[in-house]
């Protein structure tokens, strides 16, 4: 990320409700993620449940995208 983005991130997540809160679940998810990885074997509700993280995050940085285009 280039330094203007991140000073533009930071700005929102001052400024912006929505986007300090989708940043926040971005970041929740992550760290689910994360701790999923480290399993050596999931079990398939916990495949399930990293599938279904991992489009709540990608729904996320999509939207988060939307609101970075419209500010740039």
């Amino acid at each position: 990320m280039e330094q203007h983005d991140r000073s533009l991130v930071e700005s929102l997540v001052n400024e912006n409700p929505r986007f300090r809160k989708l940043f926040e679940e971005h970041q929740i998810l992550e760290k689910e993620l994360v701790q999923l990885d480290e399993r050596p074997h999931l079990t398939p509700e916990e495949e399930f449940e990293r599938k279904k993280i991992q489009k709540l995050k990608l729904a996320g940085k999509d939207e988060m995208e939307l609101i970075l285009n419209g500010n740039r």
